[in-house]
Formats: C-alpha cells, structure tokens, sequence
C-alpha cells in the first residue's frame, strides 16, 4: 500500500513545480517592475539620483569634453543673460536605483559634467538664480541632517581698503593715512564698464564683497563690471565658481548689431523720404506763388475795367463784392473741413501733407513702416545709452550708425517730441473749452431756477 502513495505523491510534487517556477517567475517580474517605477519616482523627486549620474553626459556618446573650470555670462538677443555654470559637485547614490555593490556617497567626482545653462532677466533679483541652482545640487548632510546648499555671490571691490572691521584706533589711524595720501574723495564708486577686457589683478590685490540676494542681477553685473569676474559660492561643496563679466560691448552686442541693420534700412528710405518732402515743398511753394499771381491778374483785370473801358465802376463794383464774398465764404468752408487754425502754417501743411501722400505712394514708400522703424531704432538708442550711462562708458553712436541716419533719428525724434506737445496743447484747451461751457451750463441753469 506504501508504493501506491508514494508514485502518487512523486506525482503531485512533479505537478506543481512549474506552478511554482511561473508564480516566482511572475513574482520577480512584478519586484522589478516596483523597482523600476520607484527609481523613476525618486529620480523626479532628486533628478541627481539618476542612474549612472557619475558619468558625464559626453562620456556616453563618446565625445571628448575639456573641464570646464570658470563659468561666463553672457547676452542673447531676447535681452535675456545666460549663465552658465560648471557644476564640478560630487553625486550621491541611493540603494533603490542602483545595487548594493555601487551604492555609496560621494564614489566619484563629477568633474566632467556639461556645465549648467540658465536664462535670467536682468531685473530678477540674485535669490531666484540661487533657487535655480538649488534645484541642481544634492543636500548637503549638516548635522546628520539633509539640508539645501545656500549660495552666496560676490563681486569685486575696486575701492581702496580690506574691508575688514577694525576698531576705531585702527580706524583713525587709517583715516589719517588715507588723507596724508590723497585729497581725493575715497566714498565714490568708479566704473569702467570694461567687465573681462579690463586689466587682470593678482587675487592678493582682490577684495571681494558678499551681495544681498535681494539685488537685482542687472545691478549686480553692472557693480561687477568693474573687475573681470564674480564669484559663486556654494555651500558645503568648498567650491567657489568664478564667472566671467560682460562688458559694456559685450552687453549691447546684439542691440548694436540690430541698431547697424536697421540704419540701412532707415538710410534708404530716408533718401526716398527727402526727395518726396522736397518735391513736395517745392510743389506747396509754386502753388502759393500761382494764388499770388492769380490776385494779382485779378486786381490788375478790375483796374484796367474800372479805368480804361466804357463799364466803368458801376459795373466793377458788385462784382468785386460778390467775388470777395465768395471767396471769403470758400476760405471758411475750407478752414471747416480741414479743423484746424486759420493760419498760413496750417494751410502749407494740408497742401504738404496731401503732397507728400501723393509722392510717397508713387515711390512705394510706406509711412507706416517708417514710423515703426525709426521709433525702433529710437528705442534701441535709447536702452544702449541708458547702458552706457550705467557702465559710466562713452558711446560713439556714429561709428554704428553712421552721422547721417544718427541726424536723421534724431530730427525724426525732436518731430515727434512736437507733434506730441501740440497734440497735448490740443488737448488741454479742448478740456478747457469744455469746463468753461460746463460752468456756463450750470451757471444759467442756476439763475433760472432761482428766477422761477
């Protein structure tokens, strides 16, 4: 009786194996998976927690990189500055996304790493670029506790003195020094605006200044242009990044650049523009020349009537009146339509303006493009000066533009200054107008209710 049972049990054993053999295989399908999605989720909590964070990303590919050991800023055309940052930061390792064997802290330095790129508004202030930067590094363990690296920029001091406190002997001994030496005001900031092309210093030679986050990082970089670079600190890494400074001529290349694009434009159509207005004047100027000459036939027409034929006075007389009358009568009329003051001035340029349409549509010269050009161009000259300004930097606007298109915006500037002011005096007085009739209004309204 025991065989039986026991090729029945051998038999039910050899049933089951590869029930077992799928579930395991099905069970270690499933951990891996788990694994998977885990190191995904802790790569987009920590993105440094990468697999095979410790090689950088050129190695892969197979290209060769040099380190990167000193970061720049730099322009863009969209007014935005770009930094780039070697981040030379040591990766650290969990034991989920990699095995046991590779797991550790701090295994290898990063030193090859592409460096960092971030875009920055001159007018974000410097805790938003160390936000930035947060978001790229690891923790730092303090006290056996995670905690985010803080960041600390500094700049150049270009002033005489260490900057170091002192007591106040050693103060009024160096006070006194310092005026032994020099009479010059010690307590004015200098600029030069030449940012990296200015003259290299010996790091003893240095003095560096810690910045409030609070800055705005246009005024920090135009602070920093005095020296070549500026430094980024990063804590609990020992590392300090030196950047490279834009100068004035680096800061207003791509400004510069579009400025030298348009001046063609604006110089070609100017040429066009000049010829039209001349023509133009020409035109307006032969035209009040005929009505002087027609007043002048028409006067001496009335005389020789009046005085060398049988008609006589008595003929000329209503007709001289009926045509002075007409003629004041078509002058009002016209004054009515064209709106404006009864003035030669006004006159000369509605028969300028119509002119000039006239020539400026047979040349193909489109008047709107050229508003919109030059107010371009203006605003350019405009920011690249307020740039020069700041860097305490003459700007020689001739050598990219060229005298004439620098004439030419110029007098379309102070044009526009005009026409706004009289459109403004316009304005005012047509408030005024109207205030007074209110007033007037009220003022009637009132004696008449107090009259009933």
């Amino acid at each position: 009786m025991r065989q039986p049972s026991k090729f029945f049990s051998t038999a039910n054993h050899d049933e089951n194996e590869p029930d077992n053999k799928a579930r395991n295989l099905s069970q270690r399908v499933v951990d891996e998976q788990e694994r998977e999605v885990r190191a995904v989720q802790h790569q987009v909590r920590r993105p440094w927690h990468r697999d095979g964070a410790d090689t950088a990303p050129a190695d892969r590919s197979g290209e060769e990189v040099g380190t990167v050991t000193k970061g720049k800023l730099l322009t863009t055309p969209t007014r935005l500055l770009k930094l780039i940052l070697p981040l030379p930061i040591e990766v650290e390792k969990d034991r989920e996304n990699n095995s046991q064997h590779d797991y550790g802290r701090s295994i290898s330095a990063n030193d090859r790493i592409q460096p960092l790129a971030l875009l920055i508004h001159p007018q974000q202030p410097l805790s938003y670029v160390e936000r930035l930067i947060q978001a790229e590094l690891p923790p730092v363990v303090e006290n056996g506790k995670d905690k985010i690296p803080s960041i600390y920029f500094r700049a150049e001091d270009m002033e005489q003195g260490d900057n170091k406190p002192t007591t106040r002997s050693e103060a009024r001994d160096r006070d006194s020094e310092a005026e032994s030496r020099s009479s010059s005001p010690t307590h004015v900031a200098s600029y030069s605006g030449l940012g990296h092309e200015g003259p290299e210093r010996q790091g003893s030679d240095k003095n560096w200044v810690r910045w409030s986050s609070s800055t705005e990082m246009g005024d920090f970089i135009r602070d920093a242009a005095r020296g070549r670079e500026f430094a980024v600190e990063i804590e609990g890494y020992h590392v300090e990044i030196r950047v490279s400074v834009p100068s004035f001529r680096d800061r207003t290349y791509y400004m510069r650049a579009q400025l030298g694009k348009m001046s063609g434009q604006i110089d070609r159509l100017s040429r066009i523009k000049r010829e039209c207005d001349l023509l133009a004047h020409q035109g307006a100027n032969r035209l009040a020349k005929s009505g002087f000459a027609l007043l002048s036939g028409w006067w001496g027409v009335v005389y020789y009537v009046t005085f060398h034929t049988e008609f006589g006075w008595d003929l000329v007389e209503p007709v001289t009146y009926l045509a002075g009358l007409t003629t004041i009568m078509g002058g009002y009329l016209w004054f009515l339509y064209i709106s404006r003051d009864l003035s030669y001035k006004a006159a000369m340029n509605v028969t300028v303006s119509r002119r000039q349409n006239a020539l400026y549509e047979a040349r193909g010269f489109d008047i709107h493009k050229w508003d919109h050009l030059v107010q371009e161009a203006n605003a350019l000259r405009r920011e690249i000066k307020m740039i020069a300004i700041e860097y305490d930097v003459d700007w020689d606007e001739a050598k990219d533009v060229g005298d004439a298109v620098k004439k030419v915006l110029s007098e379309e500037r102070t044009n526009a200054g005009e026409k706004t002011r009289s459109l403004e005096k316009e304005k005012e007085k047509d408030e005024e107008f109207t205030q007074e009739e209110r007033k007037r209004t009220s003022e009637s309204s009132s004696t008449g209710d107090t009259r009933s």
